[in-house]
């Protein structure tokens, strides 16, 4: 059974949906659908109003919005390795060095899709079991309070609960987790190549779907009824 996440939206005081990323063999379900425009570039966070109004991003092989979704949501490379790194570096200076990008590229793996359809877009129960990653688009104070969440109940053995790699903004949905089944989150929407989509006060908290249980178990022991997250609320009125 889907985790409800009604009493964890509550005390964050969330005014956005949050949003699924979905790995699903059956685009239908997931109706309204919103798609990239066959042939011209775009970011997948160019839909935020889309999904603002309840509306769901389908992205395939074929279309998948732009080169770089194409390559880290795909595995589909749109120009020799040389030339994308050349661009990465000299023209969008995001390393120092075609070296150290060549090395993060080797490192880095895209995301291996199970099904022909990823989808982004409101939370849908009875589509759970495609369900790969949900993302809170939060404020810095409730960015805090999910980042406190996430390492309520980890332990020390486990991998960090909390990351924030560097990669563009679809990578920060999906391909930047090793593991989509350890509880894991990433503070996203750092890409700045992308932020013009999103509020200037809003970054994306996104996490696997073992975190997601994980927040959505937090309850009355916890910090979210204690005073620290009462008096910032409090602060904040």
């Amino acid at each position: 059974m889907p985790p409800n996440p009604s009493r964890l939206l509550e005390k964050l005081g969330a005014s956005t949906p949050l949003l699924g990323c979905y790995d699903a063999p059956d685009p239908s379900p997931f109706h309204p659908l919103v798609e990239p425009e066959a042939g011209q570039r775009c970011c997948l966070f160019e839909f935020y109003d889309n999904f603002q109004s309840g509306e769901t991003l389908h992205v395939t092989r074929d279309n998948p919005g732009c080169g770089g979704a194409s390559y880290w949501l795909w595995s589909e490379t749109s120009r020799p390795r040389d030339e994308f790194v050349r661009f990465l570096v000299e023209t969008e200076g995001l390393k120092a060095s075609n070296e150290l990008m060549n090395a993060w590229l080797d490192h880095q793996k895209p995301y291996r899709p199970k099904y022909p359809h990823l989808l982004m877009g409101p939370l849908r129960d009875d589509q759970y079991a495609f369900l790969r990653t949900v993302t809170f688009v939060v404020n810095p104070d409730q960015l805090s309070l999910l980042i406190v969440g996430a390492h309520y109940h980890h332990d020390p053995s486990e991998p960090p609960p909390v990351m924030a790699p560097f990669g563009s903004g679809c990578m920060e949905l999906l391909p930047l987790f090793e593991d989509l089944s350890v509880p894991q989150a990433m503070i996203g929407a750092t890409d700045i190549a992308m932020r013009h989509s999103l509020p200037p006060d809003r970054l994306a908290f996104t996490v696997t779907e073992p975190m997601f249980e994980r927040l959505c178990s937090l309850d009355e022991r916890s910090f979210l009824y204690k005073p620290f997250w009462k008096n910032l609320c409090r602060a904040r009125q």
